[in-house]
């Protein structure tokens, strides 16, 4: 079994993310080869919470062009999980 804390890289902090905190969902950015159980897992053992259910979104990284060269990189691949939690459980990331 991996670590939890290699499972879940960051939470992700965007005005989408925000909104969805009323609903009890949590989105954080995950190792690229993690499964649903095994981001499950991970937020259990790091939060001790109760997970309802797990959706996950592969995310292609942006083209970026060098001026100076005129040639093309990308930016790294994202994976995201969108983790709901049951009713009466919550994290406390950003609150004051």
């Amino acid at each position: 079994m991996k670590d939890a804390r290699d499972v879940i890289r960051r939470p992700v902090v965007s005005e989408k993310s925000y909104g969805l905190l009323e609903d009890h969902v949590y989105t954080f950015e995950v190792a690229n080869s993690a499964s649903k159980p095994e981001i499950r897992d991970a937020v259990e053992a790091i939060f001790d919470v109760t997970v309802k259910k797990v959706n996950t979104l592969n995310r292609d990284g942006k083209r970026k062009r060098n001026r100076r060269t005129m040639s093309y990189s990308s930016r790294p691949d994202v994976k995201r999980a969108y983790v709901t939690l049951v009713e009466g459980d919550s994290i406390e990331l950003f609150e004051v």
